[in-house]
This record gives structure tokens, sequence and C-alpha cells, in this order.
């Protein structure tokens, strides 16, 4: 599915998600969730806002379910902000991403904590909170962390060079100089 985004294959990577959604008749809600969310941000990439809007429902009903049972989880908070980001929600994608940081800091668990700074830092990006997103992109670059968006790989400078959720970055020269190979 990385791969996928990463060659901006919107086509393949909705249709993958959607078979594997079709599949979930018997996996976790978690699983479930975290495909619908992922399924309404690409399809927001994609420019699809319709199918955006039916996913990121989707997805928000599914996070808000799961929320009943576990209201203090962080990854819950976080797909609760992905769902709100790709139904335009500003206010409460942020308030959502900025509670899963708070349900899981950085200084408590320095593996998973910094995915939720990630996940903020997307939100952001998504919402033209640009000097924002690229100052938690910066420490994240020098973070050692589990990603959420890239599987265990934190992001690198050839992540934010090549993956479309970074595009509306790209202008500014601070994100630019984040892109650059630092040589050892």
């Amino acid at each position: 599915m990385i791969q996928l985004r990463l060659e901006r294959n919107y086509a393949e990577a909705i249709q993958f998600l959607q078979a594997r959604l079709a599949q979930f008749h018997s996996a976790s809600d978690i699983d479930k969730a975290f495909t619908q969310a992922v399924l309404a941000v690409t399809q927001r990439l994609a420019g699809d806002t319709a199918g955006a809007k039916v996913a990121a429902e989707q997805a928000r009903n599914t996070v808000e379910h799961l929320c009943k049972s576990q209201p203090d989880s962080a990854a819950f908070a976080a797909l609760l902000s992905l769902a709100n980001s790709a139904l335009g929600e500003k206010n409460s994608a942020l308030k959502e991403a900025e509670r899963a940081i708070k349900l899981l800091p950085s200084v408590k668990d320095r593996v998973n904590g910094p995915a939720c700074e990630e996940n903020l830092a997307l939100i952001q990006t998504m919402f033209g909170e640009n000097n924002q997103a690229i100052s938690t992109l910066t420490r994240l670059l020098q973070t050692p962390y589990s990603s959420w968006f890239y599987g265990p790989t934190p992001v690198t400078p050839a992540l934010l060079r090549l993956d479309p959720y970074w595009d509306p970055l790209r202008a500014d020269p601070a994100f630019q100089k984040l892109c650059e190979e630092k040589q050892p």
C-alpha cells in the first residue's frame, strides 16, 4: 500500500484497500477502522472527495464504536483525526491528533509516541498549517521511532521527497531543506 501511494498509483491503492475491506468479515474492528481511514485519505489524494467522505464517515463510525470500550487509546484518537481530516473537519481533526499526543507522549513511549506527532504533522499539512507541520517533521527526522505511515521505518528525507502526503509543503524552502539527504 505504501509503495502504491509513493508511486501515486491511487487507483490501484484504492482497489487494494476496497478489496481488503471486503475481506474483513471476521477481521478486527481496529484493522477495519485503519483501512477505512487510509482509504478515505487515499481517495482524498486521488481527488475523489465524495468517496473520501463515505469512507471517512465509515471510519469515524467504526472508531467511535471502538472508543466506547477504549476511550484513552492514542491509536483510536489518531484514526479519528484522519477520518475527520478526510471529512474536511479541521478543528475536530486537530483536536483528536493533539489528544493522541497527550495520550501517548513521546517522553513516555519513545518508540510509538512520535508516530502521534507524525500524524499531527499530516493533519496540519492537510489544513495548510505548513509551518507547524515542518517544525514537527524537523524534530521527527532526528528521532528514531516506529511510524504508523511507513511501517516501522521513521520518516526520512527520501520519504518526504516521494510521499504525496507532503505535497502541500513542497514549495516551502524549509521543507525543501528537510528533503535533502545529510552526508556523514
